[in-house]
């Protein structure tokens, strides 16, 4: 089992806090964004999916709708937050379809991947 840090930061260089835990999210289906080397895809943000979102996702062979009860994954719905690949996060905005960004449940990591100038222009206010 991959170790996850234990003192982790969000972009914002505060602690990081929870995401979601309905549905239980993150790479640690601990509901927090928290990573380690182990999770290659650093699934680091949190965002707040959207329609466009999931099809834009779908459409680019990740399909996060789906449920797959096998594996404990209920398929997500629009207004669902989710930890999601950072990489996957900047092809969405390159595309115009980036879900809204969840600021203070992002890990720092994020930002080997985005400005925190560019998040914070697709960030729900706290």
């Amino acid at each position: 089992m991959p170790r996850k840090t234990t003192t982790a930061k969000n972009v914002l260089g505060t602690s990081l806090v929870p995401c979601s835990t309905e549905p239980m999210t993150g790479y640690f289906r601990d509901g927090c964004c928290n990573t380690s080397a182990d999770d290659q895809g650093a699934h680091t943000v949190c965002v707040e999916t959207t329609e466009q979102f999931l099809a834009f996702s779908k459409d680019s062979g990740n399909d996060l709708s789906t449920p797959h009860p096998q594996f404990g994954f209920p398929g997500l719905q629009p207004g669902d937050r989710w930890c999601l690949c950072a990489a996957r996060w900047v092809e969405a905005m390159e595309a115009g379809k980036a879900p809204r960004v969840v600021l203070e449940s992002t890990h720092a990591r994020t930002l080997e991947f985005v400005p925190l100038a560019m998040l914070q222009r697709y960030a729900i206010p706290g």
